[in-house]
Order: C-alpha cells, then structure tokens, then sequence
C-alpha cells in the first residue's frame, strides 16, 4: 500500500486506519467515507503491519457492498496475496464454514441451501391451521435469537405456541432427513458448532485474528453472538456503523449491539467519522436537526465539505394526485436541464404509495424502475430450472421433483403423481429410488412408467456431463430440457422465454469466470444473492427509504411526510426508528432534496384528511418556502375564495400570474377559474 494514501484521509480515518489492536467502533456518518476507512485499514494491516492477509476476515451484508470493497481492497494491496484475504457476507462465512465443519454436526457436506419460496412449500405440508408467511417469520426469529426446537416446546406456555414449536420441530426435522439448510441456518449451524467446540472456536479465533465488520447497526443477536464466538481467542474486532441509520429492527436487527459495543468489549476505542462528502450542508442541517430528536444514540454531528447547497424544496399538494403531477413536473425540470434519470429517485415509507407516483409518471412519459419486484430467481421459469439442476445434483431430492416432474409436460398428471409419491413413501424410498428398485413395474400404465423411464434416462446422462465439462453440460441440458418451446408465444410467454435465455447467458457466464466451480457452488451462489445486488440503471428509481439504504442520488424526492405515512404510526412502531428511516432519507441526496405531503390520501379503500408530518418540525423545515410556484402566487391545495361560487381548494395549476388557470374544488364540483378570479382565504 502506498502510504500517501494516508496523507489523503481526515485524521479521524487516519487514526482509524492506524489503531491495530483491541476493539474499535467506528461511528461513520452517511457519507462519511466508511467504505474507504474499513478497505484502507484493511490494506495497512497487511501491507504496512505485515499482518497475513489469510488472518483476516471483513464481514458485510450484500453481495454488492462485499464485492465493492473486496475490489477497493485488492486495488490497494501491493504484497503478495496468493491467499487473499477473507471478505464476504455474514451468510457466505456461515456457507464456507459449514462446507468444512457440518461434519461436527453428523451431517453431510453435499446439503441443500432452500431460498424463501421453497421453506414456505415445505411449510405447507406441515401445517394448515396457521399462516405460513406468520409460521416462517417465527421460525426464522426462533433461530436468530438461538432458540432450539427443543427450548421452544419446552417454553411453550400455551397451545398456540406449543402448535407452533412443534412445527418448528417438525419442519426441523424433515431438513436435517433431507440435508437441506435454509437461509437463516447457515449462521445458526455454524454458531452451534462454535458454541458445543469451544476448541474449534479456539482455532477458527486464532485463524482469523483480526475481524472488521461493516454496517454493524444492522447485526441481529445470533450474529453478535456469532462475532463473540470468532474473538474468543483475541479482541481485535473492528465494527463500522451508524446508529442513525438503524433502521431494520423489525426483521431482527439490535441497536443495543452497537449502542453498548464499548460495554460488550472492554477498552473499546471509538471514532467519529463526522465529514460528509456526499450532500451539501441544506441537506445535513436538516438531517442533524431531525436525529438530534433521538434519544438512544451515541450521538455525532455530520459537516459537509461540499458547501451550502440548495435549499430544500417542500412540495404541498392537495391530494396524492396533484402530488405525483407536481413531482412529475419537477423531473421533467431536471431531465430538460440535463439530468440524468439515473440520478434520481423517488422515495416513500410506504410501497402502497408508489400507486399514485407511478400513474403520474406515466402520465408524464417520464421512464421509471419501481425497485422491490419480484426477483429474477423466483419467478416461475427460473424456479423450473432451478429445480431440474437440484434434481441432477441430487436424484433423491423429492422436493424439487414434485416440482418438474410433469415440466415440459410428460403425461404425468396430478393424480398419477399422488400414486408415484405415495408408493415410494410407503417403501421409505424417494421417487428414484422406488424406481430403481422396480416398485412402479406392473402398478403405472405403460405409457406412464416408459414416461418415468425417459425422463430419469435424460437425468441419469447430464449427470455424467457434470464431471466432464460444466459448459458441456449446460448445452446438453438446454436440449434435452426445452422449457423455452414449450411456452405459447403470448407476451407472458414471450417474457418467460426471456428470463429462460437470460438465465442461460448467466448460467454460461458463471463458468466462464469461475471453470472450477461445481454445480453445487452455482446453486448456493445463487441462493445468497439478494435485491441489493441488481444494479439500477437507465431509469428513474421509485423505492422505498428501506430499499435506498447505501444508496444515493444527486436529486431526491420524498413523498407522504404526513402523520400516519412518514412516521408510520402503529401500535408496534417505534418512533425513533421512524425518526432514522427521515434521516436515511434525507442523506440519500447528494444536490437537491424535494420533500411532499399532501393535505389528503385515498387509503385502504376511502379518502383521509392528514396532518403534516411532525418531523417537518423537527427538521426545521417548516419555515422553508413551500411549493412550486414563485412568492405571492397561487399553490396546489390553497383555499380560495370565488365571488360567486365561495370557497374552495386549488387542486391543479397551469401556467403563471394572473392568467394562470386554476383547477378548483368546490365542495366536490371542480371547476377550471382564472387566477385573477379568486383570491387567497
């Protein structure tokens, strides 16, 4: 590493960079150049300290920030790693681990890794009296605070909850007879194994002697109980995050992990990384202003090294309507000044808001991407495919058969598919089994057992293939396995054929870059990947503040800072998280920010009359120019008064001055006036 590179920093990276042993929280502001700090110490450690870049391991939560920073990282490393060092998600250190230590566990290297879809179908079979998407969020909270099955039922004080440990129990059970892992279980194995092998942990703890772990406002408890485990033998554990910007403490993320690091590890060093270098001061004022509400923080001040910036732009609307037209209007502005669509998105608390917002760029002709669709691995024709690879992985896995067994069709309907299951089960075989062994013959129709018998041949010589050249295997495999021609050519269908092709450039891709991969690193590659690593481009992005976390743009609006919307007000919210999810939001923009609210929405089906957001005022924003018009002039949602037809609400406005036409309601009748017609209530 040159160390120029050092000269380069603020001296609270530097003094990061430079502390080597003991614990260290590093307090990093949005924007404060975190990525920089964590990968240049990184770099120094193994560079300038000469610590082994094998003894290392940096732990991060998606696969994008991962590669970036392993990218950042290697860029910057002179000496020789010909073991580089270990940077990866939490849930890859858990996959990489278990494919070394399952064994501890009596179970098999060649396991399963299920995605959500899947855990939800098996849940299915085991239980109908209670909702599977409720089923599966208690079993995967179960499982992130280390409550076994065994603790469950032991605990369960009534029958609700005695129901539900017992399927947990059971759901348990059939993984561990298939040798299948979900998702949440690649870190609760692995920290099962640590915590029964303490001579293990020993050893994995002096393998990997220092630890960073970037956004560690998001750790849940199984992962700080993971990360204590890996510092058994050491307390050189590096956490970077941001107590402001913990915001996913509904799908189990403890703020306490960070708020008392210093009391979890003794002499903990903290830094505050205070200097942002993406928004201007306008947008920090406001940020600090609205967080300094907070109570459970330890507390930072952002500057920005920008300078001022522009002033923020609040946009009041009458209804959500008028609101998308105006936010529309404000983009054409940007697009015809040069902006480009990339740099801009549009942010609400709520995805039920997106509705109005994309009406209204439709209207506009402005092109958008609404982030949060459904994912290319879990649509219908990739989860066929999917399937038909596990099945060649692994022939006994019945679960993926029921899935592509009559896929393209073969003749083999509903029923028979009863009759082929129920006769295995009743052996204690699989499917393929059952057929081996001949329990088929002289039971099916001829014409059902010969489909049966094609349809194992074809799956018993691509298994073949897998030894000889994985690019070999996916050409045999597209011919022997046609989904694509299948399909009809509707425009459904048209698509369908699309992702089936898409898959294949991927599927090729991957062996490219990687030929000494298996079939079975592909799969679980594929099962770790999540929305955060699509990249966005081309497009405007309308998401929600939860999916723009780690994101920014040069201009951004947030819509519905009303009472009820931004913060959202529940019986389970809780206020300081809202209030972090505002300042998450406002720290997305790098230039300009636009913030809406409406005086109406129509909502679950009526119309509601709202308050402003109170974070307006707790931002300090409410003595800001509102609207888009210049002083003195008309604005969307003024009262008027008309001589002749009384009072009413500006709903819409075309041009400007005295002559501009105004869209008014009436007590309901909506009339078109001119503006030098009616004067302001």
């Amino acid at each position: 590493m040159n160390t120029q590179i050092l000269s380069q920093l603020n001296p609270a990276q530097q003094e990061a960079i430079q502390h080597i042993d003991g614990p260290m929280l590093i307090l990093a502001g949005a924007g404060s150049g975190k990525t920089k700090t964590l990968t240049t110490r990184l770099a120094y450690l193994i560079d300038v300290v000469g610590i082994p870049a094998s003894a290392t391991l940096t732990l991060t939560f998606t696969n994008k920030a991962a590669s970036e920073m392993r990218e950042r990282a290697l860029k910057l490393i002179s000496n020789d790693t010909t073991h580089p060092p270990l940077l990866c998600t939490f849930h890859k250190f858990g996959l990489l681990f278990l494919k070394f230590h399952i064994h501890y566990l009596e179970r098999g290297v060649d396991f399963v890794l299920i995605d959500s879809d899947d855990k939800k179908k098996i849940l299915k079979t085991l239980s109908t009296s209670l909702p599977i998407g409720y089923i599966e969020s208690q079993i995967s909270q179960m499982k992130n605070s280390i409550i076994s099955p065994a603790q469950a039922l032991s605990t369960a004080s009534d029958r609700h909850q005695k129901l539900l440990a017992q399927i947990y129990q059971d759901y348990t059970d059939f993984l561990v007879s298939k040798n299948m892992l979900d998702f949440d279980d690649l870190l609760a194995l692995s920290y099962e194994i640590l915590d029964t092998h303490p001579s293990l942990a020993q050893e994995i703890s002096q393998r990997y002697c220092y630890i960073m772990v970037d956004e560690y406002q998001d750790t849940n408890y199984l992962q700080y109980q993971l990360l204590k485990k890996l510092c058994s033998a050491h307390q050189n554990l590096c956490v970077v995050g941001d107590d402001d910007q913990s915001i996913y403490g509904w799908r189990g993320a403890d703020i306490s992990n960070i708020l008392e690091f210093k009391d979890n590890f003794e002499n903990t060093k903290i830094i505050k990384l205070e200097q942002n270098y993406r928004s201007s001061t306008q947008i920090l004022t406001i940020a600090n202003t609205l967080i300094a509400h907070n109570y459970s923080r330890l507390g930072k001040e952002l500057v920005s090294t920008k300078g001022e910036g522009k002033e923020i732009t609040l946009l009041h609307a009458y209804d959500e309507t008028t609101e998308s037209n105006q936010i529309s209007a404000e983009i054409k502005k940007i697009l015809a000044n040069g902006g480009s669509p990339d740099e801009i998105a549009i942010l609400f608390r709520l995805n039920a808001l997106s509705r109005s917002i994309e009406e209204g760029l439709n209207r506009a002709k402005i092109p958008y991407k609404l982030i949060g669709a459904m994912r290319f691995y879990e649509r219908a024709e990739i989860k066929d495919i999917l399937s038909y690879l596990r099945f060649i992985l692994n022939p006994n896995d019945d679960f993926s058969l029921s899935r592509i067994i009559n896929k393209p069709k073969r003749g083999i309907g509903k029923t028979t598919q009863e009759k082929i299951y129920q006769i295995a089960q009743s052996a204690n075989l699989s499917v393929y089994q059952a057929h081996q062994s001949g329990k088929y013959t002289g039971v099916l129709t001829d014409k059902t057992h010969q489909a049966l018998n094609d349809f194992f041949s074809t799956i018993s010589t691509l298994r073949e293939y897998l030894d000889v050249s994985m690019l070999q295997f996916i050409d045999i495999f597209i011919t022997e396995i046609d989904l694509a021609t299948s399909l009809d050519h509707s425009n459904e269908s048209i698509d369908r054929i699309s992702n089936i092709e898409e898959f294949y450039g991927m599927f090729r891709d991957y062996y490219i870059q990687s030929p000494s991969n298996s079939l079975q690193d592909f799969l679980n590659d594929l099962s770790l990947s999540s929305d955060a690593d699509t990249p966005i481009q081309g497009s405007i992005s309308c998401m929600s503040v939860h999916s723009a976390k780690g994101l920014e743009f040069k201009y951004v609006f947030i819509t519905g800072f009303e009472e009820g919307f931004f913060p959202l007000i529940r019986e389970e919210s809780d206020i300081e998280e809202e209030r972090r999810l505002g300042y998450v939001a406002f720290t997305r923009a790098k230039d300009e920010l636009y913030i809406s609210y409406v005086d109406s929405r129509f909502y679950k089906g009526k119309r509601t009359e709202l308050e402003k957001s109170r974070f307006l005022q707790e931002a300090g924003l409410l003595g800001n120019k509102t609207a888009t018009l210049s002083e003195g002039e008309f604005k969307s949602g003024d009262l008027i008064s008309h001589k002749i037809f009384g009072s009413g609400r500006i709903i819409s406005i075309e041009g400007k001055g005295k002559n501009a036409k105004l869209k008014i309601n009436f007590g309901g009748l909506q009339r078109d006036i001119l503006a030098s017609f009616v004067q302001k209530v």
